[in-house]
């Protein structure tokens, strides 16, 4: 064996890319960390062989990044859903993505700000008609993990911020000031000055950051904020939305942006790039109280579009097909010709 290969065998990055260093195998599970778990679903939104698909879940099931799921019994079918092993991927992926927003997408630079024609306001923008995966769950400030979709609300408005101050540390202690990052206390009591109005209409309010739980328990505390506050540390909410991000020290902060997302969780309006916090607060509470209508369209920042409903089809994400290589034979009899 050549001295290289030796230290690939000790190499972690080498051993990491055997698994999941293929094209596919990364889309694979971009796709399944936003909750399209069905074999026709994935196969949609990839627009790939369902050949080559079935031989992607096989080797991730394989390898313990997958575990596959039954959901019906007569036929048997299967949905596959990450492992442990696989939600330990998550920050990478978004890693990879928070990378290639800056450096590929971006011109480079370092900021929490967004131009608003650059790739992450569209990605932001064609969040509206998509739904909130319904199996999410995050930590919030009183303890509980929380459903990012209030039950029985009109509707619910996802605020997410980089960062708040911690009580009781400097600001300086808490990481490196990135343009675009501050304003997080101000955006937090906008929001709480506007409570009374958005619970007169029933419409609930989350605000989302990946600070840890009891940094932002330490915050609402502090500011005797009448709503939750989700953490988001483990970026799975990030990850099912391809939330835009930048790096502040070590740890990746969520973009400035807002979320109005009706009672069928289907997002309805997004705000992004924020640059006026209370204007976007009371433009938000106007949104909100239209979210419970029928899904005839949405808002991007104030602009109207075309998104408003759905995509998915009765053999995509929820009902089963029938007559092709599906959700019965990805991982057992589809067939293992040559990888593309």
């Amino acid at each position: 064996m050549s001295p290289r290969r030796t230290a690939d065998d000790a190499c972690g990055i080498a051993q990491a890319a055997a698994v999941v260093g293929d094209w596919w195998s990364l889309l694979v599970l971009r796709e399944i960390a936003r909750g399209h778990v069905r074999f026709d679903r994935l196969a949609a939104e990839l627009a790939v062989s369902r050949k080559v698909l079935a031989q992607r879940l096989r080797d991730l099931t394989e390898h313990h990044v997958l575990e596959r799921r039954l959901y019906q019994e007569r036929p048997p079918r299967y949905e596959y859903v990450l492992t442990d092993q696989g939600r330990g991927l998550v920050p990478v992926l978004v890693s990879l993505q928070d990378w290639a927003d800056r450096w590929l997408l971006g011109d480079g630079t370092l900021t929490g700000h967004a131009p608003d024609d650059g790739a992450e306001s569209r990605r932001v923008a064609a969040l509206t008609g998509e739904p909130v995966p319904a199996d999410l769950r995050l930590p919030g400030t009183d303890g509980r993990e929380r459903d990012p979709v209030a039950d029985g609300a009109r509707a619910t408005v996802l605020f997410a911020f980089p960062a708040t101050g911690v009580p009781g540390i400097p600001a300086g202690l808490t990481g490196p000031q990135v343009p675009g990052g501050p304003g997080c206390t101000l955006e937090n009591r906008q929001f709480r000055e506007a409570w009374p109005a958005f619970r007169a209409a029933g419409i609930a309010v989350h605000g989302v950051s990946t600070q840890s739980p009891q940094e932002q328990a330490a915050f609402a505390r502090a500011e005797d904020l009448p709503f939750p506050l989700l953490s988001d540390a483990q970026l799975q909410l990030t990850a099912a939305l391809r939330l835009p991000t930048f790096r502040a020290g070590q740890n990746l902060r969520i973009k400035r942006l807002i979320l109005v997302v009706g009672p069928d969780r289907t997002v309805r309006h997004t705000l992004f790039p924020l640059t006026d916090i209370p204007a976007a607060v009371a433009h938000t509470l106007t949104l909100a109280g239209t979210a419970d209508r029928p899904a005839d369209g949405g808002t991007t920042d104030g602009g109207t579009t075309d998104g408003g409903t759905t995509d998915g089809g009765t053999t995509g994400d929820g009902t089963a097909g029938s007559g092709t290589t599906d959700d019965r034979t990805a991982h057992g009899t589809a067939g293992r010709g040559p990888r593309q």
